[in-house]
């Protein structure tokens, strides 16, 4: 497992905290100090390294492109030297989740940093995107529309005030779009209009919904928006905003200037310019497919909500809580029955956390909410429905949750009636595989000892363990009263076996 430092006290007048936003077209770092419920940057670091560019034509990132990640990252981590493991969080986004060999990355990743990356998915990117943006604006009661163009890919949000409503992540990029369609440099009003096309096709899957529901302002994040924006403002098109006459009197001059080496903005980043057109053509696209007149700017990023949602954590405002609430309703859990699962699943970790090193809080919170939510696959059928419970827990869309965290949460849940899930097993991170499986052996006894659904207290109970062996010991006759306890308890005896752990039972 990875070292955890001391833990960070949100409580605590200047504490820090540090963000990573591992992109398909720059990595960024931001220190920033919390004070009074506010985040206030103190350090911010970018560097172009174009994971997007850097993937050859199987989807694996080139040896090249993860030394310049690699390298990148021992450059953030030495300025992280002296905060707590605890108070940085690290996240990936389209490169990673799209490239064959993403997790290979992050692993080589997480050990120069010292910390786990998690691989959100595209659903869970737009969340904390609009989270950065609407902490940096004005606190108002319209809906917004939020768009931040990746390289990689395009996040579309329309929320109001900080909670986002509709959340929707494109497969169109700044990056991914210039290596199709202006790879040497050229832009021509073929290669645009081609562009533009692909970008209306991929629109076409959200504009109903999205014009449905309508927004009153349109805010624009990320470098290629704050670069399209500086262009205009330079060649004179816009006082602050952009307009849909300034992009296309933008786009004019593009064309006319011929090829990305010759452009002469000033105000736009070398790195920049060669993927303004890519991503000029992807913004032109939004502005007409979805009717949109202007856009204002926001420097709050993913990065900025990545801290926000952390900080949202510290103070106990865990938005995975609320997903892991509305999930229950939803699917109609038996929350009563739930509740009791967790409260024994959570007497035992408290008698084995220390000697089978489940100390992390982590352990705790993904205890709990597997015993919440390991009964969800029952709305679609009682025939296996632990497979069902993994398949949703691992494709539905749960806001808070990375792609990693989704995968622990079903490998639990189909772990825990019948056979132990080898092959999930096996692809868990190394550093984690041994910790989520006695996880799952503590939820799978719950598990039994609740099967009669019944209210009646269990008698007081001890787990001892030791390396891979289990003893359980009940009251004196107590088992001899519980015929159907004892019966499942020696099935799992049998279950635990396939996975070289004993369980003893007295």
């Amino acid at each position: 497992m990875y070292e955890q430092s001391a833990t960070i006290d949100p409580n605590k007048p200047g504490a820090l905290m540090a963000a990573i936003d591992i992109g398909s077209n720059s990595f960024h770092m931001v220190v920033a100090r919390y004070v009074e419920g506010e985040l206030k940057p103190i350090d911010i670091m970018s560097e172009k390294v174009q994971l997007a560019s850097g993937m050859d034509d199987e989807g694996l990132l080139t040896p090249d492109a993860q030394q310049r990640g690699l390298d990148c990252l021992s450059r953030f981590a030495q300025r992280l030297t002296e905060l707590p493991r605890s108070a940085i969080r690290a996240v990936a986004t389209n490169a990673l989740r799209e490239a064959v060999n993403g997790d290979e990355f992050a692993q080589q990743a997480a050990k120069i940093l010292g910390l786990p990356i998690q691989i959100v998915a595209g659903h869970e990117e737009a969340r904390l995107i609009y989270l950065g943006v609407c902490h940096s604006l004005a606190d108002d009661s319209g809906k917004r529309l939020v768009i931040d163009i990746g390289g990689g890919s395009t996040e579309f949000i329309i929320g109001e005030r900080f909670e986002p409503q509709l959340l929707e992540s494109l497969q169109m990029g700044c990056v991914s779009f210039h290596e199709e369609f202006f790879l040497d440099g050229k832009i021509t009003e073929a290669g645009f209009n081609k562009a533009k096309m692909a970008a209306q096709q991929e629109l076409l899957s959200i504009r109903r919904n999205y014009k449905r529901l309508g927004w009153s302002s349109c805010v624009g994040s990320s470098g290629t928006i704050k670069a399209t924006l500086q262009a205009c403002t330079e060649l004179g098109l816009s006082n602050g905003i952009i307009t849909r006459d300034a992009l296309n009197k933008l786009k004019t001059y593009l064309l006319q200037v011929g090829h990305s080496d010759q452009l002469t903005l000033s105000t736009v980043k070398p790195e920049r310019k060669a993927v303004l057109p890519a991503g000029v053509a992807i913004l032109d696209a939004a502005f007409e497919s979805l009717d949109i007149e202007s856009m204002a700017f926001s420097d709050g990023a993913l990065r900025e909500g990545v801290l926000y949602d952390m900080a949202g954590r510290l103070r106990h405002e865990d938005v995975r809580e609320r997903t892991i609430n509305a999930l229950m309703q939803r699917y109609h859990i038996d929350s009563k029955h739930a509740y009791r699962i967790e409260a024994t699943a959570l007497i035992m970790l408290a008698q084995v956390k220390d000697p089978w090193q489940l100390n992390d809080p982590e352990f705790h919170d993904m205890l709990c909410w597997s015993a919440r939510t390991h009964e969800i696959g029952l709305t679609i059928s009682h025939n296996r429905y632990h497979r069902h419970s993994a398949y949703l827990l691992q494709h539905c869309d749960l806001a808070g949750f990375s792609n990693l965290e989704q995968q622990m949460l079903a490998f639990l849940a189909k772990g825990h009636r019948r056979k132990l899930p080898k092959d999930e097993y096996k692809t868990l991170p190394d550093e984690k595989r041994d910790a989520y499986l006695r996880l799952c052996l503590l939820l799978r006894l719950a598990v039994i000892f609740h099967r009669s659904r019944s209210k009646a207290r269990l008698p007081a109970f001890s787990l001892q363990v030791d390396g891979n062996k289990l003893h359980l010991c009940f009251p004196s006759g107590w088992l001899d009263h519980h015929p159907l306890t004892r019966a499942d308890l020696e099935n799992e005896s049998e279950f635990l076996k396939s996975m070289d752990y004993k369980l003893k039972v007295d």
